[in-house]
């Protein structure tokens, strides 16, 4: 994991049981002309960490970021990126977008998602073409059902899902044209919620079907769904996200055994009261569940990896964490917020994520 929080998980998981958060005030008037509230990686460390890459090719910002990412999963799994029998998922919404801002330092063709995977897999020598998801918000958690699916259907024997997003003048613009953005840390599920924080980040996960590199996860089930209810705004009744988690619950487990969702969790009004009736109507109002935008933001294409990470070391280290941001229930049905991190007796977790266009994904994890 890589956001304003740190370069590592283990750097997440630390910070967020502390209760900090990266988000801050931003007053670079170089993204927008007025102060906005987000969550930036450091570039200095940033390039402390890819230097002792020592690769030579040069890369974008998000390209090293990437990188970084992927190596240091990788030194964890151990595996021999260069096989054919191992293939990439690239999950992103915009790319290499900033180089709109500076065209020449890198080819046209790079702001292609296409050429800025391949750029990043040529590192590893891997033969197959790689694989792009760029599905709005929830291409992240589509990334992870499509690498599960491949795996089933037996086409590699290890998949490397890694997601990724940066703040730039186009994202921000286009959020603060929808008068989305929120100008205070956001506080997702709250009575005093006003917006989104945009945050940048990669994550990345590394899928087997080899239980020896489990490290004691499998993913059950996973589905997608879209209501077409409009270009920005999601169902009011939240059943394109029910139809997502009905499906992905079918396939191996049942409603009453999900013992902690991870939501999408904005902090718009719209978002946090749709899922609230999803969840409502599927009688998983009561089970726990959190939001992890209080504390890197909304990362867009990294989000649901990023938040699938935690939502696995939540399972390992039987532990439900603080929604960061939330003190009064602002949706119109009763949810179970986490309200402060304990400890708890956990097997099945349950990851939500929806985006524009009233796209859905849910996927469903549990300890083996």
């Amino acid at each position: 994991m890589i956001t304003a929080l740190g370069f590592s998980t283990a750097e997440h998981w630390e910070q967020i049981n502390n209760g900090r958060s990266g988000l801050k005030l931003q007053e670079d008037t170089s993204y927008l002309n007025e102060p906005f509230c987000a969550a930036l990686v450091d570039k200095n460390l940033l390039a402390e960490h890819y230097g002792s890459l020592g690769i030579s090719e040069p890369k974008t910002i998000l390209e090293k970021l990437f990188l970084t990412s992927i190596i240091k999963a990788n030194e964890q799994a151990d595996l021999r990126l260069s096989d054919a029998r191992t293939l990439f998922i690239f999950t992103t919404t915009k790319g290499n977008i900033d180089l709109l801002e500076n065209p020449y330092s890198f080819p046209k063709n790079r702001l292609r998602l296409g050429k800025m995977a391949e750029a990043i897999t040529r590192h590893f020598g891997n033969p197959n073409r790689p694989v792009v998801v760029s599905n709005a918000c929830i291409s992240g958690v589509m990334g992870i059902i499509m690498a599960s699916r491949f795996l089933r259907m037996g086409q590699f024997d290890h998949i490397v899902v890694t997601g990724g997003d940066l703040v730039t003048k186009f994202t921000l613009s286009g959020f603060q044209a929808l008068k989305a953005m929120s100008n205070e840390p956001c506080k997702p599920f709250d009575a005093a919620r006003r917006g989104i924080n945009l945050g940048e980040g990669v994550g990345t996960m590394i899928l087997s079907v080899e239980p020896q590199n489990s490290q004691g996860i499998a993913i059950l089930g996973g589905a997608i769904s879209n209501d077409a209810n409009h270009i920005s705004g999601p169902s009011r009744t939240g059943e394109g996200l029910q139809l997502a988690i009905k499906n992905a619950l079918k396939e191996n487990v049942a409603t009453n055994t999900i013992d902690y969702i991870s939501a999408h969790g904005t902090a718009t009004v719209f978002n946090d009261e749709m899922e609230a009736k999803a969840f409502h109507a599927l009688h998983l109002d009561k089970v726990p569940v959190n939001s992890f935008k209080g504390y890197w933001g909304h990362t867009l294409g990294a989000a649901g990896i990023l938040e699938s990470i935690l939502a696995y070391k939540s399972l390992i280290n039987n532990q439900l964490l603080h929604s960061q941001g939330f003190s009064e229930n602002g949706v119109s049905v009763p949810l179970n917020i986490i309200q402060k991190t304990k400890k708890a007796d956990l097997k099945t977790a349950l990851k939500t994520s929806s985006g524009f266009g009233g796209c859905n994904a849910a996927v469903v994890f549990q300890k083996i």
